[in-house]
């Protein structure tokens, strides 16, 4: 018998049990460590944002690929059938901190958040000690059940939205987050296509210097029409530096008109740092930014730019940023690929999102 332990999100959890509760699943890219499941294995359900374990379940037949709708975020192709031996409200869940002096991951940690690690991508395998540790605590939490309060907000994912003198921020938990897992569309997509569509709009467009050797499906980033060599000479060295390493940029006559930062990987924090970067030493500057990302880091994405940090800047970053998702802007941009040479840059404006936080 093995163990392992399975990370969900609340959401992801209700939607399992929706759909029947004898079918789990894990991104496509995990399926060589999902065929290793058999029969009897345990698993142990951990949901991420809550750092609780809430249930047991065994696998209950042979791993197979799977695309039946089951969960709305993502399609989670490598599948197990299993049977759920036994579950929590999220009230009575175990704590994993509450275990630390038990769990091996917790032992001799050179940083006290180094523990995180262990929650970062699913399946992971535990050891039977371990295993027969959480294993126990939900037993005896099934059985006698000890209420422990929780923040209702993060149940649903969505930011904790506080007061300050300079109005509504958001202070960020500490907290363990999925790995980029099974983000089908990729970095190099979303910029090849935003470089692409600015081409075929008739403006001029840059890659980030660091980029321009990159390529999409055999298309490198350097063959697109209209990609400039350098950039017009308008800024001190500075802020020139910093708008070079900008992901994608759109620019008419020579003037920059928006700014585009990519942010694929969870932490969402290196663009945000570079806009801000911008804005702190040209205020006035009249570039219309966007940040760009995957669907699903929308809320991470909003809690960041609303933190104090950003919303001190002047003018605040989410008051002149904003937010596409990867999907809306494919969809947009496939449904006017026939028409582009007569569109003005505008158009993004239609699916772009504002970041600012609203009480």
């Amino acid at each position: 018998m093995q163990y392992w332990t399975h990370l969900y999100t609340w959401q992801t959890w209700q939607e399992f049990l929706n759909a029947g509760g004898d079918v789990t699943g894990f991104p496509e890219r995990r399926w060589a460590t999902v065929q290793q499941m058999q029969p009897g294995d345990i698993l142990l359900v951990y949901v991420i944002g809550l750092s609780r374990y809430v249930a047991i379940m065994e696998v209950a037949g042979e791993p197979y690929k799977g695309y039946k709708p089951i969960w709305s975020e993502r399609v989670y192709a490598a599948r197990v059938p299993v049977r759920v031996r036994l579950a929590l409200l999220p009230e009575y869940g175990i704590p994993v901190t509450d275990l630390r002096d038990e769990l091996s991951y917790f032992q001799q940690l050179k940083d006290p958040r180094a523990w995180t690690i262990h929650f970062r991508s699913a399946p992971v395998q535990e050891t039977p000690q371990d295993a027969e540790v959480i294993i126990a605590a939900l037993e005896n939490a099934s059985e006698d059940p000890i209420f422990r309060e929780l923040d209702p907000d993060k149940l649903d994912g969505s930011p904790t939205l506080y007061e300050s003198d300079s109005g509504v921020v958001t202070v960020p938990d500490e907290e363990e987050t999925l790995e980029d897992e099974d983000v089908s569309i990729t970095h190099d997509e979303i910029q090849w296509l935003l470089l692409d569509t600015g081409s075929k709009m008739g403006l001029d467009v840059w890659v980030a210097r660091n980029d321009r050797h990159r390529e999409f499906e055999g298309q490198y980033f350097q063959s697109i029409p209209r990609l400039l060599d350098k950039l017009p000479r308008q800024f001190d060295a500075a802020t020139s530096r910093t708008i070079e390493l900008i992901d994608v940029l759109w620019l008419r006559e020579n003037a920059i008109i928006a700014a585009f930062e990519i942010e694929h990987t969870s932490a969402v924090y290196s663009g945000l740092l570079r806009m801000a970067d911008l804005v702190s030493m040209h205020p006035n500057i009249n570039i219309r930014l966007y940040i760009v990302a995957p669907d699903e880091r929308r809320y991470k994405v909003f809690s960041e730019i609303n933190r104090p940090a950003f919303t001190h800047l002047k003018p605040p970053l989410n008051k002149i940023c904003q937010f596409i998702p990867y999907s809306t802007l494919k969809s947009k941009v496939t449904h006017v690929q026939d028409v582009l040479s007569y569109l003005q840059p505008e158009f993004i404006n239609d699916i772009a999102e504002n970041f600012e936080a609203k009480q």
